[in-house]
């Protein structure tokens, strides 16, 4: 390649972009395969050289590091597929874990796509699946939402899906904010699920902490939470007709002291019931 320009013979033979996980945590999580092709490729596209490097130093890889990250991904990706179409191979990572799960990429690799460029991932750690594998929940299904918005119709939509799905839910939180939006699921009709905050996950402190979303919120409300956190919710219960089965649970709880209110709300979120029916019998 000159000047931008490709020549026939080298588009004819394009290098390949790898999608490579990193750890997120343990330095010892990245793969034998990982090492080998971070230290083949003509350069590693990183969100953030500094600290990929400390990665690259731990094995011994001394193959360039350039930024490819949110600001300038646009700006950025012609280059790179150009690289790649003129035959060189590059390798993009993230900060830590799979890249394209809530981190930059998608943009680079359709382009590469696009391109006619061979896209080869290098699997490795992921917090989502280290996230699950360790919940303990129902894995069968399960919606990954990535980080939800900060506010307006788009959390609160996002926040009724997680309340809805009859699957389990996946998401991730900064420390800061984990208490809120454990409160808003149970807001939004989640608080009796179960559900697992897990916390810094490979790393010296891991932490599952498991409850239902309602004892998760009153937990982290008055505790602060402090690394990278996942958090799981299981899936809503099948919904019960049964009118039966619901009048004896709510006697039961109204046995113990609990308002209309309150029978409604656990109706509606242990047994499934629909709101108007739920709201019936707690009433009755």
């Amino acid at each position: 390649m000159e000047d931008g320009v490709v020549t026939s013979a080298a588009a004819a033979t394009p290098g390949t972009l790898h999608i490579v996980s990193t750890p997120i945590g343990n330095l010892g999580d990245l793969s034998a395969r990982a090492v080998e092709v971070l230290g083949s490729v003509a350069a590693i596209l990183a969100e953030d050289t500094r600290h990929s490097r400390v990665l690259l130093t731990h094995h011994g890889i001394r193959t360039p590091l350039l930024a490819h990250h949110e600001h300038n991904e646009a700006r950025s990706t012609p280059g790179f597929v150009a690289r790649l179409l003129a035959g060189e191979s590059l390798a993009l990572i993230s900060d830590a874990g799979t890249p394209l799960l809530s981190d930059p990429g998608a943009r680079l690799v359709r382009a590469a796509i696009d391109a006619g460029v061979p896209v080869s991932p290098v699997p490795g750690a992921s917090a989502l699946l280290a996230a699950l594998a360790g919940a303990g929940l129902d894995l069968a299904r399960f919606t990954f939402h990535g980080f939800l918005a900060r506010k307006g119709k788009e959390r609160t939509a996002t926040l009724a899906e997680i309340a809805a799905s009859a699957h389990t839910s996946v998401l991730y939180e900064s420390p800061a904010r984990v208490a809120d939006t454990l409160s808003a699921l149970a807001e939004a009709g989640a608080g009796a699920r179960a559900a697992v905050v897990a916390r810094e996950l490979t790393k010296q402190f891991e932490e599952f902490r498991r409850g239902t979303v309602d004892e998760l919120a009153a937990y982290y409300g008055a505790h602060e939470a402090r690394g990278e956190i996942v958090v799981v919710v299981s899936g809503a219960p099948a919904p019960t007709t049964d009118e039966e089965s619901l009048r004896a649970r709510a006697a039961t709880l109204r046995a113990a002291g609990k308002t209309a209110r309150d029978v409604t709300k656990d109706l509606m979120e242990t047994a499934g019931a629909p709101r108007n029916l739920a709201y019936r019998i707690a009433h009755e």
